[in-house]
């Protein structure tokens, strides 16, 4: 048996193949899909139902292959995304269903890439390992897998409602004048009254219904900023968005310098200590005389 990590490494390379390849033959079959639509579309216009519905089974059974194909696609991505997992000896719990659907579903498609991929996990886990796989006896498989590969007609009814889907994309009348029927039960329903117009006005609001009414959040201008809550995560169940508030300034050297220096020269130029004569003649708006000012002229000289 080789090493696991040479495995590992080219199990690695073959899943990103095997990712490519199912998205390029999904692409196929839908292109492929797309024109049997058409063509179907062309016999119901013709009246040749027998011949669409039989062939419809083939777009029915093209489109579960592409679904099939495309959960396979989704068990690539997951085991690409835990490879790391796949290094231990045994077979983690939680890859155990991808592991076990890609090697039960992989030999029934036509991707060369699964199933070189599917090889490489036989060759990593063990034949007893891929034996309860093939044989599904565990029941790790996917069960939509199981469906998706059951080999049986569809039903009559999903067979109907593929061809009632294909003929309203296409604008075709199947059943014969149904379409016809449902334009007049459409104008029916336009007018019920039989061509009589009813008015039915509503009562206009009072004055204090308006008063009490709600107005709505949307009126008036926008903010041109939106913040967009954040989702919740395992760490954080209820988020909450959180605005920074306006910069806390703190004064510098500088400003408390300048504080300290500002009671001192309040005081010096308070008019309190300067007399109390200075304050009363300001407020009571008297002209001094000579002698008052020359006294106050000698105080300025002190």
């Amino acid at each position: 048996m080789a090493p696991s990590s040479s495995v590992i490494s080219k199990l690695k390379v073959q899943l990103k193949l095997s990712i490519s390849r199912l998205r390029m033959v999904q692409q196929k079959d839908t292109a492929i899909a797309k024109q049997q639509r058409r063509q179907m579309a062309h016999l119901l216009e013709v009246g040749k139902d027998e011949s669409a519905r039989i062939r419809v089974e083939n777009i029915i059974r093209s489109d579960i292959t592409t679904e099939l194909l495309e959960i396979l696609e989704l068990y690539c991505e997951l085991l690409l995304a835990r490879i790391g997992l796949l290094e231990a000896k045994e077979c983690d719990p939680g890859l155990e269903e991808p592991i076990k659907s890609i090697i039960y579903a992989a030999p029934r498609t036509d991707v060369k890439e699964l199933q070189q991929a599917r090889q490489l996990l036989v060759e990593k886990y063990g034949k007893e390992f891929a034996l309860e796989a093939i044989e599904n006896s565990d029941g790790k498989v996917a069960e939509r897998v199981l469906r998706k590969l059951k080999v049986e007609p569809p039903d009559s009814e999903l067979v109907t409602l593929y061809l009632r889907e294909i003929a309203r994309s296409y604008g075709v009348d199947w059943p014969r004048g149904e379409r016809k029927q449902n334009e007049g039960n459409d104008e029916d329903n336009d007018d019920p009254s039989g061509g009589e117009a009813e008015k039915t006005l509503e009562e206009p609001l009072t004055t204090e219904e308006l008063t009490k009414a709600t107005p709505p959040r949307d009126l008036g201008p926008k903010s041109p900023v939106s913040i967009a809550p954040p989702s919740p995560s395992t760490d954080n169940l209820n988020p909450r968005v959180k605005l920074p508030g306006p910069p806390e300034l703190k004064p510098g050297a500088k400003m408390t310098g300048l504080k300290k220096q500002t009671p001192t020269t309040q005081a010096q130029s308070d008019p309190k200590e300067n007399g109390g004569d200075d304050l009363k003649n300001r407020v009571d708006g008297k002209i001094p005389d000579v002698d008052e000012l020359a006294r106050r002229f000698a105080a300025l000289k002190r």
